[in-house]
């Protein structure tokens, strides 16, 4: 009959008995002793024989996501590019209306930039003829003429005056320290006059 003090005791620990480190071999690996960030050591660990190091475990998967990690993300003979149409179009379906406006402004605005070149062309040739005609219509109508000259000089009929009122509070001191905007503005009075005086003589 065993002793239940005999069955309780713990095997003598390898290095005590008589083989020393063969017999440390033969138990198994060890994980080499590792210095602290304190300084003090850890001592070495004995593991099993095809022991994986936590960090080294790889992450278990159900059937389901390998089943779906082996799955192409394409249907079968899908193009990349018909793919991402198929997915503007379906987030075009989930958008605002602001949203879908904003992405169709940004696509007008794509095609305008690379058929920027052409339209510069065509505009500048667009331009020259507007300068042609405009001439030819003021030569030939000489009342557009005389209505562009009208409004001339009521605009500049407007500045004299605005001119005039700001001279006048300047004067009465209600305008201690005019802004430099101000000083121009009042500069430029005698030139608008001369200008005035131009435009109703050839009136």
């Amino acid at each position: 009959m065993i002793d239940r003090c005999q069955a309780n005791t713990r095997p003598a620990r390898a290095d005590h008995l008589c083989g020393g480190y063969d017999l440390l071999r033969n138990l198994g690996k060890y994980i080499a002793a590792t210095q602290r960030p304190d300084g003090t050591w850890r001592k070495p660990r004995r593991v099993k024989d095809g022991y994986v190091p936590q960090e080294e475990v790889p992450v278990y998967e159900n059937k389901y996501v390998k089943f779906f990690k082996s799955k192409p993300e394409l249907p079968p003979g899908m193009s990349p590019e018909d793919a991402s149409t198929a997915e503007k179009q379906s987030d075009a379906a989930g958008l605002s209306k602001n949203a879908k406006r904003n992405m169709k402004r940004k696509e007008k605005r794509k095609q305008q930039s690379q058929s920027q070149p052409e339209d510069v062309k065509t505009l500048s040739e667009e331009l020259d003829d507007m300068s042609i005609t405009t001439e030819e219509k003021t030569a030939s109508d000489p009342t557009a003429a005389t209505a562009e000259k009208a409004k001339k000089i009521k605009n500049l009929r407007k500045k004299l005056r605005q001119v005039e009122e700001l001279q006048q509070k300047v004067d009465s001191g209600e305008l201690k320290t005019p802004s430099k905007e101000q000083l121009d503005k009042l500069s430029r009075g005698q030139a608008l006059q001369e200008e005035l005086r131009l435009l109703e003589a050839d009136l």
